[in-house]
Formats: structure tokens, sequence, C-alpha cells
């Protein structure tokens, strides 16, 4: 089949890419390298049946001449996920976010494409009341900008799968981790903790419930899915694990796999930063009656992450010229 991926220089993105690929598929890959990083296309650079494209999505014509009837399925990816500073570039996941969607749909509206698989987030349920959340909560007002960017472009989908035809496929997901992971609070613990192991700064009270989804689940998990198609224009689907963790216990299981004991320090609170939600824990119920269940746990996760960072430094400091 033809597949098309945006972001697929990215975490996740270039995961799902290297898996179509096994999987016998055609993949065009859309990048601006912003964030994404080459080293993770390496792979696929090397495929027969892939080609990588470096344009910008802000520009409404980019997708030009690389969709079709043909494309079965726009895997879009491509997002600015910084939650935490968002706050400090007011813009950015508006245009990251939502304009970008709303290129791509008129890009896939124009050539034909009916199909987009939309990374979209947890977060979009603010702090919820209702644990675990389900697909179908009420929404609360939303408490960060970047959850407010997807939850705009979820509904963009939602009107062009009904005006236009166009399958929306949504997936809301807790955080992501696992190999070419290049944010969020374990990399932020490991890159403190590599500069002095004697200390570590944890935002908040550290009682921050999570709940993490290791990245090979989260791709078998949208694939699942949209090979189950139901006559709905728009599905929307949780994706996370049956489990939670608190903030200083994945600081446990970090500072035990680096074998260090370092003196912590908290900066208070019950969120770690504006937008921070205390309490993620997603219902999916409706995902797993698919078939499909995750293979590890979030310490597994946890555990392989910090595998790939300390065996791949360079991450640390790539990220840091961002």
């Amino acid at each position: 089949m033809n597949y098309l991926v945006t972001g697929a220089a990215g975490f996740i993105g270039s995961t799902m890419v290297d898996r179509l690929l096994a999987d016998g598929h055609r993949v065009i890959g859309v990048d601006n390298f912003s964030t994404g990083r080459r080293e993770f296309t390496q792979q696929a650079l090397k495929h027969p049946q892939f080609q990588l494209v470096e344009r910008n999505l802000l520009d409404a014509t980019a997708l030009k001449g690389l969709l079709s009837p043909e494309t079965q399925c726009v895997f879009h990816f491509a997002a600015n996920a910084d939650v935490r500073h968002g706050l400090q570039h007011p813009r950015k996941d508006l245009e990251q976010n939502t304009l970008v969607t709303s290129n791509v749909l008129e890009a896939m509206r124009l050539a034909g494409a009916k199909h987009i698989a939309f990374s979209s987030t947890g977060s979009v349920y603010g702090e919820a009341s209702q644990i675990p959340t389900p697909e179908d909560a009420p929404f609360p007002i939303q408490t960060s900008l970047y959850a407010a960017s997807k939850l705009a472009a979820e509904a963009l989908i939602s009107a062009y799968a009904i005006g236009y035809g166009i399958r929306g496929s949504i997936f809301r997901f807790v955080s992501i981790l696992g190999e070419r992971y290049t944010h969020g609070h374990v990399f932020d613990f490991i890159k403190q903790l590599r500069a002095n192991p004697h200390q570590l700064k944890i935002l908040g009270d550290g009682n921050q419930r999570k709940s993490y989804l290791y990245v090979g689940d989260c791709i078998n998990a949208i694939l699942c899915a949209i090979q189950h198609p139901t006559n709905e224009p728009v599905e929307i689907y949780n994706l996370g694990t049956h489990e939670y963790i608190e903030v200083k216990k994945s600081a446990d299981l970090i500072c035990a796999e680096l074998k260090i004991a370092p003196e912590r320090t908290y900066t208070g609170g019950i969120r770690g930063w504006v937008g921070d939600s205390p309490f993620i824990f997603l219902d999916t119920k409706k995902v797993r009656t698919l078939g499909w269940a995750p293979e590890l746990s979030i310490a597994e996760g946890i555990q392989r992450t910090i595998q790939f960072i300390t065996t791949n430094p360079w991450v640390l400091e790539a990220r840091s010229e961002l």
C-alpha cells in the first residue's frame, strides 16, 4: 500500500516509517527537520520503497504532488510537542499543530486522499474529573495551548470528514517512551544526572501520576485500529497502558538503572508547570476490543528509553540545540 508520514524524522513518525517499510509498504516521509533528526531516517533511506521529502507544512502547497487517491492513509505526526514551554511561544502550537493540520487536510481534499490518522493527546481532557478517562468524557477547560491546538485540529478533521468524506482516525496518546525519545521527564532527568549525578531537580512535588506507553506498542495500536474500519466518519481512540506511575517513582527507576543516588529537590505544588495535569490515566477499553494490548509495562518502557539515551548520548546534545 501507499502511505505518507508527516514528521517522518521525529520520534514516533520515524518509528512508524520503519514499521510500514518492514511490512512491505511504499512510504513517502515528509519533515522540515526543525525537531526531527536525520539520524532517525538512516535505516529507512536504505529502503527502495521510501522517499524522504524535506518540506515545511506551513506552506499550503507543501504536499502538492505527493498525495493521490492511491494514498491509503496519511499518518500525521508533524507537530510541536513542547507542552511545557508552550506559553513562551504562544503562536507555535497554533501554527505547528492546528494550521499545519489544516494544510494537510486541504492537500488531501485536493488530491483525493481519503484517510488521515492523527496523533492527538490525552491532554485534551485537561484535569479530567473521570479517571480512567474514556473517549466520550466531557471536556473541561483547556489547560495548555498544546492541548487546545490539538483539539482544534481534531475539530478540523471531523469537519473535513463530514464535509468531504475524509475518514479520520484520531489517537489520543499518553506520553510515549522508547527508542528515539527526545523530550519529556525521563530525557530531562537523564540529562540533569549526566551533568551532575549528585543532584536531581524535580518539577512539582513528584506526586504527579502519569501514564506512559512504549513507542512500539503505540505503533501497533495505531495500525490495529486503522485495520478495523467502522462506518463512522471519525473514530477516536485513547492509547495508553492499564497502569500509571508517580513521577518520583519514575525517578527511582532511572536512578536505579544509572546506579546513582542523587539528592532530590522539588519545586513544589501539584503541577510541574502551567498546563501540567497532576493525574493522567486513560480508559483504553475501546482499542483493546480490537485485539490490541501493550506488550511492555511502564517500567520496561522507561528502561528501554534509558538504554537508548545512554547508548546514544548525542541525542542529549542534539536536543539542546533546538
